[in-house]
């Protein structure tokens, strides 16, 4: 039996939860990111509405651009802990239609379906339910993905927005995919995609008449994963913590440079308290320790230390973190990013380390 996979993509999801708490902003320009100080300001923009993308405007773009093409715009700056909460809220009502659920960052996840529907079309009139309650419940809409593996479910969810749902069964996946652009397969970005145009591959369609050892002559060893997306191959689990993952890390990008200590060390206390609590409720253990150092001028430095021991201790991993800060303390200079990552990772490490004791 195929499987049936869910992806839900939350709608200009920040953008969105403000739209929403104001609604004076809805139906305009709006734009959640740096302060753009008419057009002189940096940062970039996190997201923005459907409104603001007709003028050009996507996420990641320099702010100072954004406000050039779209001056009378709103601008709001984010507001971080007030969407990780929409975001929690709306994972709640997603994570409750399937065991097999997977968060994806605030604003995205997957969700097996395949033993709770008992075919494709049943799984469309749950979607449309999923994204009904959401929309009813939180104020917000979400976009659904309906298809055999995770990549194809994906492509899905962007398909109809926004609040659209998407179904793809095992046996239109050619027909769905072939007319569309080789950038909609994830890892074909606009750089890339120029040697796949330079070869003759600009539509999914080409690369699906194409045999896999040509492809792989073509382009790698990469040629094959993508072969499998294309084919419906991807066999990729849905589940909470992947094993794949190598690293977690989150960091803090100041609105403006500083030196204060006081500032980076709260920085530096609340990402690694966020990062220790995903950590402990994966049961997820960590060896090594990175710092990620950012001052004025894009100057970039990292440090990391290995521990000798697998830990999942949030104030020993905070006394290892300050140990790799002390060798910038006498820098001269303002910091722009803290960042911090842990690596090196096992689960349930205290369960095999009980298992090896018993035998």
């Amino acid at each position: 039996m195929d499987q049936i996979i869910f992806h839900i993509d939350m709608d200009c999801f920040f953008a969105a939860i403000e739209a929403r708490n104001n609604p004076e902003y809805r139906d305009k320009p709006l734009i959640v990111g740096a302060d753009p100080k008419e057009g002189k300001g940096r940062g970039v923009v996190s997201t923005c509405s459907y409104e603001a993308r007709e003028f050009g405007i996507h996420s990641a773009m320099p702010i100072s651009q954004a406000y050039k093409r779209c001056p009378h715009g709103i601008y709001v700056f984010p507001n971080g802990k007030k969407y990780y909460k929409v975001s929690e809220e709306v994972m709640e009502i997603v994570g409750k239609y399937s065991q097999e659920f997977q968060k994806v960052g605030v604003d995205e996840a997957y969700l097996n379906m395949t033993e709770v529907c008992k075919d494709f079309e049943e799984a469309r009139m749950i979607a449309n339910r999923i994204k009904d309650e959401v929309q009813e419940r939180i104020g917000v809409t979400c976009s659904i993905g309906v298809g055999p593996t995770k990549s194809i479910a994906k492509i899905a969810s962007d398909h109809n927005k926004p609040n659209g749902v998407t179904v793809v069964e095992p046996d239109n996946i050619h027909k769905f995919l072939e007319d569309m652009d080789v950038t909609r397969i994830p890892g074909i970005g606009k750089k890339t995609k120029k040697y796949y145009h330079k070869h003759g591959f600009k539509k999914i369609g080409d690369l699906i008449k194409t045999p896999l050892p040509k492809l792989m002559e073509l382009f790698g060893k990469n040629a094959k994963w993508i072969w499998k997306i294309i084919h419906g191959l991807d066999k990729r689990p849905v589940e909470e913590f992947p094993n794949s993952r190598k690293s977690i890390s989150q960091e803090r990008t100041y609105y403006e440079d500083t030196d204060d200590f006081t500032t980076l060390l709260g920085s530096i206390e609340k990402l690694n308290q966020n990062i220790h609590k995903q950590l402990k409720k994966n049961n997820i253990f960590y060896k090594t320790i990175t710092l990620k150092i950012r001052f004025q001028g894009f100057e970039t430095y990292t440090r990391a230390k290995s521990l000798q021991n697998y830990i999942q201790d949030e104030k020993e991993a905070l006394k290892v973190i300050l140990e790799l800060y002390k060798e910038f303390s006498s820098y001269n200079k303002k910091v722009r990013l803290l960042g911090i990552k842990f690596s090196n990772l096992e689960k349930d490490i205290k369960a095999r380390q009980m298992n090896l004791l018993q035998y």
